[in-house]
């Protein structure tokens, strides 16, 4: 058994993004069209994730042009360059087959708060300082108030 473990290592990736179910990602694939290749981006909610060690799977589903498009990626396949993770899901399920069957705003899956993907732009809180006004300043502006 450890036999299998040590030849299926040197087909696994090194460094994998650790996402989850319920997580929006990217998916980076390369595509070979006759002699070109190219980077194709499939970009959706991670409904399901199969198997462990080089077996490792996950599915993503996404809405094209009102078309619900699922699409199933073996984790340490070699044509997947990288995998980028936009949003974390906040889910209870570790496996979301009822999204199928949603519609609308039914299919969006409530966020974690207080962690953003890693690759997520979040607006970074500007630091603004808001000078005290002298205590001299306030005596006067209070004694012209009551004149």
């Amino acid at each position: 058994m450890n036999e299998i473990r040590e030849i299926e290592k040197e087909y696994m990736k090194k460094r994998v993004r650790h996402f989850h179910v319920g997580d929006t990602v990217k998916v980076h694939l390369r595509v070979k069209e006759g002699e070109r290749e190219r980077v194709q981006v499939f970009e959706g909610t991670v409904i399901a994730m199969k198997g462990g060690s080089i077996n490792e799977s996950f599915t993503v589903r996404k809405i094209s042009y009102g078309v619900g498009v699922e699409r199933v990626f073996p984790l340490h396949s070699p044509l997947i360059k990288k995998i980028d993770i936009k949003r974390k899901g906040d889910v209870r399920r570790a496996k979301l087959y009822y999204l199928r069957e949603r519609v609308g705003k039914g299919i969006v899956v409530k966020e974690k708060v207080g962690v953003p993907g890693e690759d997520s732009e979040q607006p970074k809180p500007e630091e603004t300082k808001v000078e005290q006004p002298k205590a001299e300043e306030t005596k006067a502006e209070n004694t012209e108030q009551k004149a």
